[in-house]
């Protein structure tokens, strides 16, 4: 209401639609346009924002708030903003609480802060779904997840996150100490995420949507050339602590490569030492070790080795339960799977049965409802009879051969900070036998 009334005072505002002047000032102004195009691109973000809150509200929500209120609101207020600056030629600081009345000012100082604490909410949420979905990725370790919904699986919690965030937004403070220094961080993280958000997309059409190639350039050119120029609009302040942001985005790179040099590295040692299933599955058909009552189910993430737990499970206890599966969880490349999709399951022989469950990257992986899903393929599941073997390993750096010596030490940190595979999947924790072994990587 207020930007409403100054425009009222200033209605000449109304002529900056006219993308001829913006356009007429850059090609006029190239050097200055720089420093503008920074200032502008502050000015028209945090909108963004917004999106993040998909996952909690959906899609249309956000589409009719967004059109029905956040972007109205926006445009009066900024052409409100200018309209009071052409009004008063004076020198003006903050035209956003300058123009409003005396008795508004504190109202719309607590208005201000309660926006700041909403977009922070955005961003705290905008990374939990993040961080989940690089976990399904098997990009970053299995960080704990607590869901504070029964109906919206969007709606999550993530302790360790937001720990490093807090941190994260400590030292920001004590570093910057000022809004107005945090300014260039700000616009090279955002521009620099637009960029790359316009190019995935790019390749998500061309790619997986199987769009013609032109029409794609069509949709992705004129995005990329408005990205771009804000970004080196932002780039310019590189050197005016513009750098925080790359450093921080280098370090999760980092991080997550290597995590997965890691596991690709833990996946070889284990290899080596397994037995080749369908051996294993051979031998013990002919020469059976004594059967016990129940169902065993070993988790494998290695679809053609002898899972860990078992040998080590046939070795000690010298015993084979009458039911046997070996259990492989993947992550597809869509957000879920239905429920005819889920299992897939396919006997070796009257022992062992290979199950292979696969949940979407914006699933929660529970295993006990998976495996009921099994009873529509004639498998007569019972968890009160069941039992779940997993191996724990105890990673050790190794000083010969694989990564260096900082990478396997970051590596093993990573691990050890992941959420135990119980948890993870959510099996009943009085129905898991856990078998150690130590690798050293």
């Amino acid at each position: 209401m207020t930007g409403l009334l100054h425009i009222a005072e200033a209605p000449q505002v109304l002529v900056a639609l006219n993308p001829g002047y913006g356009a007429a000032f850059l090609v006029q102004h190239p050097g200055l346009s720089i420093v503008v195009l920074g200032a502008v691109f502050l000015a028209v973000t945090g909108a963004e924002a917004l999106y993040v809150d998909l996952g909690h509200f959906g899609r249309r929500p956000i589409i009719l708030a967004w059109i029905c209120l956040v972007f109205p609101s926006l445009l009066l207020n900024y052409f409100g903003q200018g309209a009071f600056v052409l009004s008063h030629p004076t020198h003006v600081d903050n035209p956003f609480f300058e123009m409003q009345a005396d008795w508004a000012r504190l109202p719309m100082v607590g208005l201000a802060t309660l926006a700041t604490v909403i977009a922070s909410q955005a961003v705290i949420t905008g990374a939990y779904s993040l961080v989940r979905q690089a976990m399904h990725l098997n990009l970053l370790p299995r960080l704990e997840v607590r869901h504070t919904s029964e109906e919206v699986a969007g709606q999550i919690f993530m302790p360790q996150v937001n720990a490093l965030l807090l941190i994260a937004v400590v030292l920001l403070v004590i570093g910057f100490k000022g809004s107005s220094a945090l300014s260039a961080a700000y616009g090279i993280a955002v521009t620099g995420e637009m960029l790359v958000t316009a190019i995935l997309l790019f390749i998500v059409m061309w790619r997986l949507w199987k769009w013609p190639l032109i029409v794609s350039l069509l949709v992705i050119v004129p995005l990329t050339v408005i990205d771009v120029a804000f970004f080196l609009a932002n780039v310019a302040k590189f050197g005016q602590d513009g750098w925080v942001p790359a450093v921080v985005a280098s370090a999760v790179a980092a991080a997550m490569t290597i995590w997965i040099a890691g596991r690709r590295r833990l996946a070889e040692k284990t290899r080596r030492d397994e037995v080749p299933l369908e051996f294993l599955v051979e031998n013990l058909a002919k020469k059976k070790p004594t059967i016990v009552p129940g169902t065993a189910v070993f988790l494998t993430s290695d679809i053609e080795g002898a899972p860990t737990a078992l040998l080590h499970s046939l070795k000690h206890y010298k015993v084979l339960h009458e039911h046997n599966v070996i259990l492989t969880i993947r992550t597809s490349d869509r957000p879920r799977v239905a429920d005819d999709e889920k299992v897939r399951i396919d006997a070796y022989n009257d022992l062992f049965y290979r199950v292979v469950i696969t949940f979407g990257y914006m699933e929660t992986p529970n295993i006990p409802k998976a495996l009921a899903l099994a009873r529509k393929l004639g498998w007569k599941f019972d968890i009160m009879s069941t039992s779940f073997f997993l191996s724990r390993r105890s990673l050790k750096p190794s000083t010969k051969g694989g990564m260096p010596l900082f990478m396997d030490r970051i590596f093993i940190a990573l691990a050890k900070n992941a959420t135990d595979a119980t948890e993870y999947f959510h099996i009943p924790t009085g129905r898991v036998v856990e078998i150690g072994t130590q690798v050293v990587i």
